[in-house]
């Protein structure tokens, strides 16, 4: 079996990590890249380097619109690909956009998304399997072992986590193997395995520091936090809503994490590491940066507009007063689609007009003479959409180089997850609970929306559910959250549109249908019942292992 052999750096720390290659190889023994076996284990700081490289797993930088990790923004922010939220230009210029395939039902085993996930979720298990059975030889304090390898096992547990969710029944392999031992492993049941990570991080919470102690130079580091997040959204998939309610209200009650009042500069470089971010992958620019301004940008900054947000999301925003979104309000104007609404949508969307950078994002299809014009294709908006959430619109480096976060685990999330797992549980929901979660959200100073009163259960879920996908717009949350309210064959099944383009000439509808709001057509997502709400394992991995069938 072939070796890869390369070091790969991480913010602070220059990595050296275990390399690998397919299921069995991702699974298989491997060396130390940089440092022989003796000398890994040797210090402390050392030893910190070989985590590093458990961390990073095969996240690169400075390139790649690709799914690569589920901690990565190819592989996290790009699953809003599959979901109502957005869709990927290359799904129609290319035709080279798999992630759109896991809801247009053309789904199959031979899907490389559902390949590039696989082997890179075993890659990072198999480096933290081998860091936690070598730790305890380090020369080091007993506490700051036992930190390193609870970090160790976070991470495992939260590559077991969304293997589980998205596959099923998949290998659990906690220790390393050898070649025909990775060959050869066998399925373990969804069940079996949801009982390990609640396990796991159960176990290693109180010996990760609270978000509060983590040092200037720790962050990045797994902490209590992180892990009882990953606990509590196990419990809602789980629907253990009681568990699920009482984890993150620990998170609640030890109050370290807060609201930041400026929602729009959480996802900056210059305050990524705000107290409301409980975990993010870590990037530094220049020297450990992000492509996503190359991927996301609009053509008129130089960008190739990967990401195209559709009008189902942008339809999703209500308005300031509080009302929901509607084209017969007389609140809606066609010539400024971002007014009277809530604040998040003009901090998350561009749209046909807006300043970006301190230029003109035009992508009207009648503007011929624009690098952004819809539908003449250009490498431009599919939708008449583009991303604005994530960039600091000051930023003149380098496109390849941007230093913000990929932002996993939010404070938002814990407060909105909490009064969701309340009310499956049937606790009565009052505004009390109402003002400590989604209201604390809405009132950001920079947000502002009114609060909401809704107590009744079938309204205030629907709210709610609306209120998740408003403020963690195409973070990553969208997919999952359809597959496990199990609603994803209604909303996944249908015609979805972009902007809406009042008296345009140049037109994209289906057939010969004319849209009652002027809305461009995009796509008709075909998500299939049941079997699309599972992935199949990889093709080329059952070829090599009977036991994956």
């Amino acid at each position: 079996m072939k070796r890869i052999e390369k070091n790969i750096h991480i913010i602070y720390l220059t990595v050296v990590a275990l390399c690998a290659v397919s299921c069995g190889e991702q699974l298989e023994t491997s060396s130390l890249v940089s440092l022989s076996e003796d000398k890994v284990w040797a210090s402390e700081a050392n030893a910190l380097t070989a985590l590093m490289g458990c961390y990073k797993g095969n996240i690169p930088y400075n390139g790649t619109g690709f799914e690569t990790d589920f901690s990565s923004y190819g592989g996290l922010m790009f699953l809003e690909f599959a979901t109502d939220n957005a869709f990927d230009r290359r799904a129609t210029t290319t035709g080279n956009s798999t992630l759109h395939k896991l809801s247009d039902g053309t789904l199959n085993t031979s899907n490389s998304s559902i390949m590039n996930y696989w082997k890179n979720s075993y890659l990072k298990i198999t480096r933290c399997n081998r860091f936690i059975e070598n730790v305890d030889k380090v020369p080091a304090a007993q506490s700051a072992i036992e930190r390193m390898k609870a970090e160790a096992r976070f991470l495992r547990a939260m590559q077991f986590f969304y293997l589980s969710q998205y596959y099923g029944d998949v290998p659990l392999v906690e220790k390393t193997l050898t070649p025909d031992e990775a060959n050869n492993v066998q399925k373990t049941s969804k069940t079996d395995i949801t009982k390990f990570i609640e396990k796991e991080l159960t176990e290693i919470a109180d010996d990760l520091p609270r978000h509060k102690d983590i040092k200037a130079n720790e962050v990045g580091r797994a902490t209590a936090q992180a892990a009882l997040t990953f606990l509590g959204r196990l419990y809602l998939a789980d629907k253990q809503f009681g568990k699920a309610a009482q984890t993150f209200r620990q998170i609640i009650d030890w109050g370290d994490n807060q609201i930041d009042p400026d929602y729009q500069s959480i996802f900056f470089p210059s305050n990524k590491n705000s107290s409301e971010n409980i975990y993010s992958t870590q990037y530094l620019e220049s020297l450990a940066g992000n492509a996503l301004p190359q991927h996301a940008y609009p053509a008129v900054a130089n960008g190739w507009h990967l990401v195209c947000p559709l009008g189902s999301l942008y339809e999703s925003y209500y308005f300031i007063n509080g009302e929901p979104f509607s084209y017969d309000n007389s609140l809606y104007d066609p010539t400024d689609l971002g007014k009277n609404r809530d604040p998040r949508l003009r901090y998350t969307l561009l749209y046909d007009g807006c300043d970006f950078k301190g230029k003109k994002y035009i992508c009207h299809p009648d503007s011929s003479k624009s690098l952004d014009q819809l539908g003449a294709g250009k490498q431009a908006t599919y939708t008449g959409f583009g991303l604005r959430k994530y960039f600091d619109e000051g930023y003149g480096g380098s496109l390849t180089q941007y230093g913000a976060n990929t932002v996993v685990v939010r404070y938002a999330e814990v407060l909105l997850s909490y009064v969701e797992a309340e009310l499956e549980a049937g606790t009565t929901i009052t505004q009390e609970i109402l003002d400590m979660t989604i209201n604390k959200v809405r009132s950001r100073a920079s947000v502002n929306m009114p609060p909401v009163s809704e107590t009744n259960p079938d309204k205030l879920r629907l709210l709610l559910r609306n209120e998740r996908r408003v403020e963690l717009a195409l973070e990553g949350h969208r997919y999952w959250d359809l597959l496990r309210w199990g609603v994803a064959h209604e909303v996944l099944n249908a015609d979805f549109y972009g902007a809406p383009f009042p008296g345009a000439q140049n037109m994209r509808k289906k057939g010969e249908e004319t849209d009652p709001h002027d809305r461009w057509y995009v796509i008709t997502r075909n998500f299939r019942n049941p079997q699309d709400y599972q992935w199949p394992i990889p093709q080329t991995e059952q070829d090599i292992n009977p036991n994956l069938r």
